[in-house]
């Protein structure tokens, strides 16, 4: 399969803390575990983790064994008909959202992982910078 996949790690403002860039390819719990080794040296205070269904199974056990946080994973509930927003999915949900904004995210531009993780970084920087400094 063709194609990346952005796996991000972000705090409950939405503002990213980690991004790995990984082929599209991979299961999303085999992107959680390279977003986990690289948050855990600079997220030392991290407890909490909530994601989606695509993280489900056997991820929630690895985590709380290798890093001692806990995931919680945010599902539909049974009686669902139409949209309805998820509690806490909806705020990585804006991140990628505010970054498609960004030309260089909008599609795939970058010849390399590394070089995508680092415009997503500047991308968040800006909006970082955005909300210090209001125009």
């Amino acid at each position: 399969m063709n194609g990346r996949k952005r796996h991000l790690l972000v705090d409950t403002e939405g503002l990213v803390v980690r991004v790995v860039v990984l082929p599209a390819d991979l299961q999303d719990r085999d992107g959680a575990q390279d977003v986990c080794h690289v948050a855990a040296p600079v997220c030392p205070r991290l407890e909490h983790i909530w994601a989606d269904q695509g993280y489900a199974g056997w991820l929630v056990a690895w985590v709380r064994a290798e890093y001692g946080w806990r995931l919680e994973i945010v599902s539909k509930p049974s009686d669902q008909q139409g949209f309805v927003v998820h509690r806490r999915r909806w705020v990585v949900e804006r991140t990628f959202a505010w970054l498609s904004t960004y030309r260089r995210l909008s599609k795939d531009y970058e010849e390399l992982p590394e070089s995508s993780e680092a415009w997503v970084y500047v991308a968040s920087i800006q909006l970082m910078l955005k909300r210090l400094a209001p125009a």
